[in-house]
Formats: structure tokens, C-alpha cells, sequence
């Protein structure tokens, strides 16, 4: 809107310009007016394009450090980047082998093919195809069967019945299964933990957003948070990419928010960015300003009380 906005206050100029030179040559040939015109409209292109370059750069001004860029592949061994944990995890019961004694936030391309997550992403898009929000951000819980309808949720699996066989196969639940095993394993080796203390929880979820204005706080997705304070049973949470930053979409850069300066990750489909949960890694997504992101939050805790099972093709 920024930018139509600056087109808006540039066009009365551009008016007043063409009827001056359509009276200043009036007695010319119609050739030598074509190339005065062609002229004034590469001008006129000439500061759209700075206003476009000043506008998109504005974009950056918060950002210190991109973490990992969306044209770099950062494999096989995960980039990690080593925080304080912070005093949050002392208000819960401690799992020795679980619970965050060494906090951090890492981002690796080694996990997940991008050809698998074109396949999850196909799968994201028939199962959110059913609905969707008013808004501009959509979630499918394969697991709870939560699925945006209008304002609200539904039970994809009570609402749509056997039909939902139609819609999803068992290898594609097959692929969500094996790619959870592998985020929960490189989240594992990476803060020195024990495989088998750790639990799929929920929420865990695809999500869909794209720039539509949001319509209910659900789709509100853009405020800083804590995800340990939002949800208590988290300690680590992971995002799996399923499309790329700049060509899918532009905004939806995940970023984090630091005293120092705020660090960001650019999607990239197959990607995995995972951190523990507390109040060290406090972050917000940017708004997505064209195209549609989509990604999927794989959320772990260490109490098994909290725990969640693989979803099953009914």
C-alpha cells in the first residue's frame, strides 16, 4: 500500500509535466513528441523503481544479522547459535536428559530434501483447500484434526468423514511421521539429549499465510512471543519450511529478538529451524506481504504427561 500510495502522490506531477511539453510542441512533428513522452515515462519508471528499492530496504532496518540466508544450503552439519538459557525452565519440573540446560537456536538444509517438502507442502495445500481462514493465516493439525474454517475451527475428521481418504493417502502420513523422527533426532544430537525423554506435544501444526488482512486474533500471527510462556509444556520448538523467501512469498522471515539486535532465519523449503523454547529465544514472524508461506511447527516437551501421538490415517 506504501508503494501505491507513492505512486498516487507522483501522478498529478507527471500530468502537469506532459500537458507543458504537449504545449511547449505543439508545433513540432508528432515523432518529436513520442520521444519527449518516451522520456518522461523512463523518469517516471526511474523513481518508481528508487521508491521500490528505498521501500524494500526500509524492510531490513530492524534486522542485525540474518542468520541464514535463503539462497545459502547450510549442510549437513546444523549452524548453531549457542544463548543463555533463561530462568524460565525453573517454574517446571526438571527431566534430567531433557529439560534445557544448553539453550541455543540452530538452523540446518541436512535434515529434510526439498523434494519431500514439496510433498508435505501438497499436502498442506489439499488438507487446507477443504477451508481455510477469513484471514490471512490458516492452520491443519493432522494430529488433533483442527482445521481453520471461516472464524473458526473444525474436526477435519468428524466433518468430513471417510471422505477425508480422498484427500490424504497413507504415505503421506508415512513421510510426516519419518520427517518428525528426523527433526526430533538433529534437535537432540545438537543439545545433548536423550532421544528417548523427549515427546511430540501440541500444538504441532502446518500453517498457511499469506497477506490477506486478518479477520479474528488467530490470525494474528505476527506478535513477539514466548513460546513456554504461551504454551507451558514446550522446550523445544522446530519449524520445518515448505517454501522459499522471495520467490514464494516475500515478509515471513522468522526472526528473533534479542537485546543486542534481531537475528533473522529466511525460509527455505526444507529447511529446519529449531530452538529451545524459553524466554531466550523470544521471536515474531514478519507479515507476509505477497505470495503464501507455508511451514509446519514441530513442538517437543519433556514431560510425558504432555505427550501427543503420530497422527493415523483414519
Amino acid at each position: 500500500m506504501a508503494l501505491l500510495r507513492e505512486r498516487n502522490t507522483k501522478a498529478p506531477n507527471a500530468s502537469e509535466i506532459e500537458k507543458k511539453i504537449k504545449r511547449g510542441n505543439a508545433l513540432r512533428q508528432g515523432s518529436s513528441w513520442r520521444g519527449s513522452r518516451g522520456l518522461v515515462a523512463l523518469l517516471l519508471v526511474s523513481l518508481c523503481a528508487a521508491a521500490t528499492w528505498l521501500y524494500l530496504s526500509s524492510l531490513d532496518d530492524d534486522i542485525t544479522e540474518t542468520l541464514a540466508s535463503r539462497g545459502e544450503l547450510v549442510s549437513p552439519k546444523p549452524r548453531v547459535y549457542s544463548v543463555q538459557c533463561s530462568d524460565d525452565y525453573e517454574n517446571y519440573k526438571r527431566y534430567p536428559g531433557c529439560t534445557p540446560h544448553k539453550c541455543g537456536r540452530a538452523v540446518t538444509d541436512g535434515v529434510v530434501t526439498r523434494e519431500e517438502a514439496q510433498v508435505l507442502r501438497r499436502l498442506a495445500e489439499r488438507g487446507l483447500a477443504l477451508a481455510g481462514s477469513e484471514g490471512g493465516a490458516s492452520i491443519l493439525d493432522l494430529h488433533s484434526g483442527a482445521l481453520s474454517m471461516g472464524k473458526q475451527f473444525v474436526n477435519i475428521y468428524r466433518y468430513f468423514g471417510d471422505q477425508i481418504k480422498n484427500v490424504f493417502t497413507p504415505e503421506d502420513f508415512k513421510l510426516y511421521r519419518d520427517v518428525r523422527g528426523r527433526i526430533q533426532a538433529v534437535i537432540a544430537e545438537t543439545f545433548g539429549l536423550d532421544l528417548n525423554l523427549m515427546y511430540l506435544t501440541k500444538p504441532t501444526f502446518f500453517s498457511r499465510i499469506n497477506s490477506t488482512a486478518a479477520k479474528t486474533q488467530h490470525d494474528e500471527y505476527w506478535h513477539p512471543h514466548i513460546d513456554k510462556v504461551t504454551y507451558g509444556s514446550f522446550d523445544y520448538t522446530s519449524l520445518l519450511y515448505l517454501s522459499d523467501y522471495g520467490s514464494d512469498f516475500t515478509g515471513g522471515r522468522f526472526v528473533f529478538m534479542d537485546q543486542s539486535g534481531n537475528r533473522t532465519v529466511e525460509p527455505r523449503a526444507g529447511r529446519v529451524s529449531f530452538f529451545s523454547s524459553g524466554s531466550e529465544n523470544l521471536h515474531r514472524v514478519e507479515k507476509v506481504t505477497w505470495g503464501t508461506r507455508y511451514a509446519i511447527t514441530v513442538s517437543f516437551t519433556c514431560d510425558p504427561a504432555h505427550a501427543i501421538s503420530d497422527p493415523t490415517l483414519p
